[in-house]
């Protein structure tokens, strides 16, 4: 198993295998599979919410053939907008590199403005308008599920998806703009000002609260790709996720879980999916365990650069998280002791649960959110508790607190 770069965040864990007849739940005669329609109409699998999209209706001739068969499948209700790609030209300047807010594997994303007088009922605001590489069938399949599922779904923790662009060869996306970023940014990589632990809270809740949400249906969606990179950010913190390329309609009726190729990305994929391709809703729980982790270290789930049996967060931390002496050595350190232990040690312990190894025995989502709604008025400081700052000389050696040190530095971007 190989990691995938860390610039592109959909790039499977695995080398794809023919998908079964359980993949066509959403894209029917999109697969590259020759699946019988009688195979294909066992596992249509809508949502209460979700309009029965037909197979016909997801044609993958023109591209006005397309726009037609989306319009029609979503509906008269359906409030997303069929733009223009000149639109979306003028909007960012000719996605100007000026406008460039990300890159990844699904491709870039600009920022664009848009004013009332572009189409009738949408209000002037920023927008975010990803790029799709549609190279080869799959980013076209999943420029569909984001239109097919955030088309249906509106939540205040899932991102807003506005509209869609399908013109010629181009496949766009236009989401409300998130002014914070991500909260890989925030965590990792580009703001050097660490998230207060109140803050890291929230958004925790936040993210429990979409993920709950879509596992909520009778049919649940399975989201597949949870992790810090699509965790978007609101100007209050207000978490919302977003890319939902890999999303998955969860089991039918009797069945306990949908077996799919195993996509996603590498630290953060339930050990049973990589390993039998056997997809639940109790994956994206996992997901969400190691997120948590994240959240409490300042750790990415993998780091090659680190010694090898410090690469992996889920690996390292487990020894730790069950004892409250010894969870503040593996605390975040840009934190300052200005998180609460009381708090630290209830998250570390429902992050243990949804690690672990058996999927029976993590919590649902529901129970996640109670969880994390009761300790995030916690005041009980390890700073003023005389719990921090930690001795370096327990921690775990002199290479060790070097690497641990290198990711969190103020001086890098």
């Amino acid at each position: 198993m190989s990691e995938p770069s860390k610039s592109k965040p959909w790039t499977p864990i695995f080398a794809a295998k023919c998908c079964s007849a359980d993949e066509q739940t959403i894209f029917g005669n999109l697969s590259r599979c020759k699946t019988s329609r009688s195979d294909m109409s066992k596992n249509i699998a809508p949502l209460p919410s979700f309009r029965r999209l037909s197979y016909s209706d997801l044609s993958r001739s023109s591209s006005a053939r397309i726009n037609e068969d989306l319009a029609q499948s979503l509906g008269p209700e359906s409030d997303l907008y069929d733009f223009e790609l000149s639109e979306l030209r003028a909007i960012t300047h000719n996605f100007s590199s000026n406008f460039l807010l990300g890159e990844g594997g699904f491709g870039k994303v600009h920022k664009g403005y848009v004013d009332e007088n572009l189409r009738q009922g949408l209000k002037a605001q920023p927008v975010a308008v990803k790029l799709l590489d549609i190279e080869g069938l799959q980013g076209h399949r999943e420029w569909l599920a984001e239109v097919i599922f955030l088309g249906q779904l509106r939540h205040p923790h899932l991102v807003k998806l506005i509209g869609y662009c399908c013109e010629d060869e181009q496949r766009l996306l236009v989401y409300e703009f998130m002014p914070r970023g991500s909260l890989e940014n925030h965590l990792f990589r580009r703001i050097s000002i660490s998230l207060p632990w109140g803050t890291r809270v929230k958004i925790a809740i936040g993210a429990a609260k979409g993920l709950a949400f879509l596992h909520g249906a009778a049919n649940p969606v399975i989201y597949r790709d949870f992790k810090t990179s699509n965790i978007l950010l609101d100007s209050d913190f207000t978490a919302k996720l977003s890319d939902f390329g890999l999303a998955k309609m969860g089991p039918e009726g009797s069945n306990t879980h949908v077996t799919t190729r195993v996509m996603g990305t590498y630290g953060y994929a339930a050990p049973e999916y990589v390993s039998t391709g056997h997809l639940t809703t109790k994956s994206d729980v996992y997901s969400f365990g190691v997120v948590l982790l994240e959240l409490l270290t300042g750790r990415r789930s993998v780091e090659k650069s680190r010694v090898k049996n410090e690469q992996n967060l889920v690996d390292w931390a487990k020894p730790y998280l069950s004892s409250s002496r010894r969870l503040r050595y593996i605390m975040d350190q840009r934190l300052g002791g200005q998180y609460s232990v009381k708090g630290a040690k209830e998250i570390a312990l429902l992050a243990l649960q949804c690690i672990s190894s058996n999927p029976k025995d993590r919590p649902r989502m529901p129970a996640v959110i109670q969880t994390l709604e009761a300790l995030q008025h916690y005041k009980d400081m390890a700073l003023s508790c005389g719990q921090w700052p930690v001795s370096k000389s327990k921690t775990n050696g002199p290479k060790s607190r070097k690497l641990n040190s290198a990711p969190n530095s103020k001086s890098k971007p």
